[in-house]
């Protein structure tokens, strides 16, 4: 793993890191300095706990659809959805597989701004991942607009994070996708699974018949006009042992770092498959 990762992340200005989901040991990791104290809005890699939100307070379920408006700007961010035009309503696990702004800041709405702030920091966004030494925590701020708290579920206001901190949470879907995979969370589940599948993640899914999970973020940045991007994940997606983030210094989307992480999760893929063969 370690190899793996230096290699995807050669000439790259970021960080990346992958843990074993179980014990939670590094296995790899580039540049973990910057990953343990590097504070950045995570985008639409935040999203995931959004859903997670209001599926726990059964805002929304599998059933709640929504017309995707296509067209969207809020306190100044251009946030026009760029996923295959649908003439069908988005339903949460579809519209978290294509990332659609309209459907989660529609969605968003139905939580109070305690509801999600207390919600990111029960989930670990202002707190050390304790899987480093001299980690910053990130912060959550509460929405005191109807704009900001619509910007903050959607990971472009009021919270920015360490992508320690995202892995951590990712680690903790991970876990929680084995006790909940068929219950009321199924959507949340299904949406990171497709999203590899067909969704702004499908270039994290490597040519191997081992499925990956996660969710990409391109986010904007108070430091100027360009943007960061993200990708976090774990594999197998059925049964996870692995979990990666990858955060990328001034990437085109998250699509550049779904590539980072595809060719993470195809060395994994290869090394698992060897290690049965040889047990063989």
């Amino acid at each position: 793993m370690q190899l793996a990762v230096t290699h995807a992340m050669a000439g790259r200005s970021g960080t990346a890191v992958v843990v074993d989901v179980r014990s939670g040991k590094v296995l790899g990791a580039y540049r973990l300095d910057v990953a343990a104290r590097r504070l950045a809005h995570p985008g639409s890699s935040l999203k995931p706990f959004t859903l997670l939100a209001l599926l726990e307070s059964d805002k929304v379920n599998g059933q709640t659809t929504l017309l995707c408006q296509r067209k969207l700007s809020l306190g100044g961010h251009n946030l026009d959805c760029a996923h295959p035009v649908t003439t069908q309503p988005l339903d949460p696990t579809t519209a978290l597989a294509y990332s659609c702004n309209s459907y989660f800041t529609s969605v968003a709405t139905r939580l109070t701004p305690g509801q999600l702030r207390d919600t990111l920091v029960r989930d670990g966004f202002s707190s050390p991942s304790g899987l480093a030494t001299d980690e910053v925590a990130g912060t959550v701020a509460v929405a005191h607009s109807s704009q900001q708290l619509q910007l903050e579920a959607i990971g472009e206001w009021g919270i920015e994070i360490t992508p320690l901190e995202l892995l951590r949470g990712y680690r903790d879907l991970a876990q929680l996708s084995q006790s909940e995979s068929h219950g009321r969370l199924a959507p949340l589940f299904d949406g990171l699974a497709d999203s590899t599948d067909y969704g702004w993640g499908c270039l994290a899914q490597p040519p191997s018949a081992m499925k990956v999970a996660g969710k990409t973020g391109t986010a904007s940045t108070s430091e100027g006009r360009w943007t960061n991007a993200w990708f976090a994940g774990y594999a197998p997606a059925a049964n996870p042992e692995i979990v990666l983030v990858v955060f990328l210094e001034r990437g085109h989307g998250g699509s550049d770092a779904a590539r980072v992480a595809g060719e993470i999760f195809a060395a994994y893929a290869t090394s698992r498959n060897t290690n049965v063969s040889a047990a063989q």
